[in-house]
């Protein structure tokens, strides 16, 4: 594939100049960060900041071009399970677009890895410091972010809304800490009891090798299950109570409705691709955060969670080919002792971050359909608590029909962003349906319509794929204003 356009040779460009170079204080004020500047046709700042409380550095990336429009773009970067990334943007050919229009970029390492949202909450705000520092205070500022990070833009919304006009978050973890951590715990709950109890544990991990040693032996049970008509049943069960999608490979066509087999095959896919390594690994990093077992299942009702799941007629297919007994194994279900959670541990996740809807500002969201690491039914859960704090007319939720986690086009993502910013400018909602995001988005070229596939990374050439779709609804809804529907915490 051709290198995507000129903007994207502009932006190799900006970060190489070195026309001098400045040492200049700033911080979220100024006085505990160091910055370096250089470049005069994008003018890129890097530098460190220091958290108050904590002493840890975070890195940070700012990017100015010489026409800048006055609009500063602040992007916050995904979950890291090694070295935290730095990034002021998604993609280089999103990014040299921005810039070509006259975009500010700008973004924080942030100072820990994993569960970052702690430290990203306070880093971020203190790259806005730096930024109006050394450039001047913005007229608008975007906050934007994929999966993690989108989960950190409708945070830091919702913590510090003076600091911005309007948000972005991109394949986001929305349906908040608590909500999508007892999900997860609700489908190896689920597998672990029916197809080998005691197997392995789900929580309260002692540290990494511990968390090592159970996700080692929990591939090999789900690996084994795949061998016979019940072991399948068992995996689609688990997947469907966390609404995993029967779609993993964003190259290939989604699978028929009907056609479990190859629905499992790609249920299965996303467990070990990354599904189980984010519950076991993911899981421990976060109970060392927060001090204790952060989710539970006391209270639930499983028989009510699958007649709720987008694959409940998988799961009873699966279940009549294999001669078991559905009804039998949910209320095995209900029999089984349950997990309890540290109730001190629930209220730092739910700090860091359970959505409590009040945003004043215009939010635009983006999903694909086929997402199996955030499943999109974390989208409704937002909507929802969005609806009861009254705010629904400043939300759209738009949606792209492709499997994968966060696999948008460039020029998916930069129609996503032009809609965003015609809010703006207007104070309407228009060209948010799918039709026109496509034509829109087709518009780009090329050069703009491909996604990053496989390692080593290559570009694969995508049709805009915008689409008009309704999400099942999340099954363990937990947020700020109601603190769940079901269940409780163990306390």
């Amino acid at each position: 594939m051709k290198a995507p356009a000129a903007w994207l040779r502009r932006l190799c460009a900006g970060s190489i100049l070195g026309l001098g170079l400045a040492l200049l204080p700033a911080s979220a004020s100024a006085e505990d960060a160091t910055i370096t500047c250089s470049g005069t046709t994008v003018v890129l700042c890097t530098g460190h900041t220091t958290e108050e409380e904590s002493g840890l550095t975070a890195n940070f990336k700012m990017e100015k071009p010489a026409d800048w429009n006055g609009t500063l773009v602040l992007y916050s970067h995904g979950y890291a399970f090694g070295a935290s990334p730095l990034r002021d943007v998604g993609d280089p050919v999103t990014g040299a677009w921005l810039l070509s229009q006259g975009y500010a970029l700008a973004g924080s390492s942030y100072a820990r890895s994993g569960w970052a949202l702690q430290q990203a909450f306070e880093d971020q705000i203190a790259v806005l410091g730096v930024f109006n520092d050394t450039f001047g205070r913005p007229a608008r500022t975007i906050a934007w972010g994929h999966s993690l990070g989108g989960m950190i833009t409708a945070g830091l919304i919702q913590r510090n809304p003076h600091r911005f006009t309007a948000a972005l978050p991109m394949c986001g973890v929305l349906a908040g800490g608590p909500g999508v951590w007892n999900q997860g715990l609700d489908s190896e709950f689920a597998f672990l009891t029916l197809q080998a109890p005691g197997a392995f544990k789900l929580a309260n991990f002692t540290d990494r090798a511990d968390a090592a040693d159970n996700f080692g032996k929990a591939l090999a049970v789900f690996g084994a299950a795949q061998a016979d008509a019940k072991g399948r049943a068992h995996i689609a069960l688990a997947a469907a109570l966390a609404d995993v999608p029967g779609w993993f490979d964003p190259t290939k066509p989604e699978p028929a409705a009907t056609d479990y087999a190859a629905r499992l095959a790609n249920q299965q896919a996303w467990n070990f691709n990354p599904d189980l390594y984010f519950g076991f690994f993911g899981r421990q990093e976060l109970e060392a955060r927060a001090g204790g077992n952060v989710s539970w299942n006391t209270g639930v009702d499983y028989h009510a969670q699958l007649a709720h799941s987008t694959q409940r007629d998988e799961v009873m297919a699966l279940y009549a080919a294999a001669g078991l007994n559905l009804d039998a194994e949910l209320n095995k279900l209900n029999a089984t002792p349950r997990i309890a959670a540290d109730p001190e541990a629930v209220k730092y996740l739910s700090k860091y971050i359970a959505y409590n809807g009040d945003i004043d500002m215009p939010v635009l969201t983006l999903h694909t359909t086929g997402d199996g690491l955030v499943e999109v039914t974390d989208e409704p859960a937002y909507a929802s608590v969005v609806a009861s704090a009254g705010n629904s007319s400043l939300l759209r939720q738009t949606f792209v029909h492709r499997a994968g986690h966060c696999t948008f086009s460039p020029a998916e993502t930069i129609t996503a962003f032009r809609t965003l910013v015609h809010r703006i400018d207007t104070g309407q909602w228009s060209g948010t349906d799918a039709s026109t995001m496509n034509a829109q988005a087709a518009t780009l070229g090329a050069s703009g319509n491909f996604i990053f596939v496989g390692d080593p990374v290559t570009l694969f050439p995508v049709a805009p794929s915008f689409i008009t779709y309704t999400p099942g609804q999340f099954l363990r809804p937990f947020n700020a204003r109601n603190h769940g529907n079901e269940g409780d915490s163990g306390d």
